[in-house]
């Protein structure tokens, strides 16, 4: 089941995410039970919420390593075209251009950390890098029964052969530099600019 997981994996670029949602903030084991209240009550709230893009979606937002309070716990969310006049209890969430590694669970809340593990698997087997001090997505399809739940999970990635190509490029820019630096010369009197 793992391989067929591994070969649904897709790369999405998505533009700026602008959303408004419930924040949730709990002990780490509390998550797979408080995210799903908060899911209800968003959907309970919705008519609430203006602007809303795509009212039979969720989005659920966090960064894996927090930096600061504000990015530490999860915010269920909703897209939506503006992110002003949100009522009171409804965050503003705004997520920049990212590059995301998407692989779709289905089945059980409790389960989806396996998922996980196969979708990081497969990033670090693919030459990208999770970049976990930005903003992750979870775009729910389907979240009212905790059994059920139909969600993409999108791990923001940044493309390690490039940085790789990129420093040993740069690396070699400076060896030559360092091979040629004996036979420059100093433009103003001609004479070599290393002494010997």
């Amino acid at each position: 089941m793992s391989e067929d997981l591994v070969q649904q994996v897709t790369v999405e670029e998505l533009g700026e995410l602008q959303l408004g949602g419930i924040r949730v903030l709990c002990a780490g084991e509390q998550y797979v039970h408080e995210i799903p209240q908060a899911a209800l009550l968003l959907e309970q709230r919705m008519s609430e919420i203006k602007h809303v893009i795509e009212p039979f979606i969720q989005v659920g937002a966090f960064v894996v390593e927090p930096t600061s309070r504000e990015e530490d716990g999860y915010w269920v969310c909703v897209q939506v075209s503006e992110a002003e006049d949100l009522p009171e209890g409804i965050e503003a969430v705004t997520i920049p251009p990212q590059t995301y590694a998407v692989l779709k669970h289905k089945g059980a809340n409790t389960e989806i950390l396996h998922t996980y593990d196969i979708l990081h698997k497969w990033i670090e087997e693919s030459g990208y890098m999770r970049v976990k001090n930005d903003w992750h997505v979870e775009r729910f399809h389907s979240w009212r029964k905790t059994s059920k739940i139909d969600v993409d999970l999108m791990e923001t990635i940044i493309i390690i052969h490039f940085l790789v190509k990129r420093s040993a490029l740069i690396c070699l820019e400076l060896g030559a530099f360092l091979y040629l630096l004996p036979t420059l010369e100093n433009p103003v009197n001609g004479t070599s600019i290393t002494s010997e």
